[in-house]
């Protein structure tokens, strides 16, 4: 398995810190050896924020990614900031239910997913970011859908009204390609 490096970026209250703590999780479920680092603008919701995980076979020299081998955009701002981090043949994700524009790179693989509208179809807009971690788990095979549901399970037992909602948008992410 090579290694994972994940920038994930957003506004605050898009569940971007969510999306890169489920990914570590299940990762650690798996057995893999995990980072991850949040990085937070100065507001609390609406600012900036965004967190580096990291999913490897061997021990992590440093939680800081540079390079990453995936760079998920949920607004444009991140686009903005982080394309350029993505390495040459690596994944570019980015949420066009709120980005209009396109990379001009042409060395990367790029996805453009409507999140928040896939989430709104599905009746909650807060799982826009459960949307896209499912087709980031499908394209890049870093863990399996199945330890992101079991996390699921496990970070909501006590609010479980939540479990099926996010485990369905999960899962639709997953089926979207």
């Amino acid at each position: 398995m090579k290694d994972h490096k994940f920038i994930i970026s957003g506004f605050g209250g898009q569940g971007v810190m969510s999306l890169g703590m489920m990914l570590a999780y299940g990762g650690m479920l798996e057995g893999k050896e995990v980072t991850w680092l949040p990085s937070y603008g100065p507001e609390m919701r609406g600012g900036t924020a965004n967190c580096n995980v990291v999913i490897s076979q061997k021990p992590i020299s440093s939680p800081v990614v540079t390079k990453a081998t995936s760079v998920v955009a949920m607004n444009l701002p991140s686009l903005i900031k982080f394309e350029k981090n993505v390495i040459a043949e690596g994944n570019l994700f980015v949420n066009s239910s709120l980005i209009n524009e396109k990379t001009s790179r042409k060395d990367i693989h790029d996805y453009y997913i409507a999140a928040n509208d896939i989430a709104i179809e599905m009746g909650n807009d807060k799982a826009a970011n459960m949307v896209l971690l499912g087709f980031i788990l499908a394209e890049t095979q870093a863990i399996s859908l199945k330890s992101v549901e079991k996390v699921i399970e496990k970070l909501f037992q006590n609010k479980k009204a939540l479990i099926p909602l996010n485990i369905k948008a999960l899962n639709i992410g997953y089926e979207f390609n």
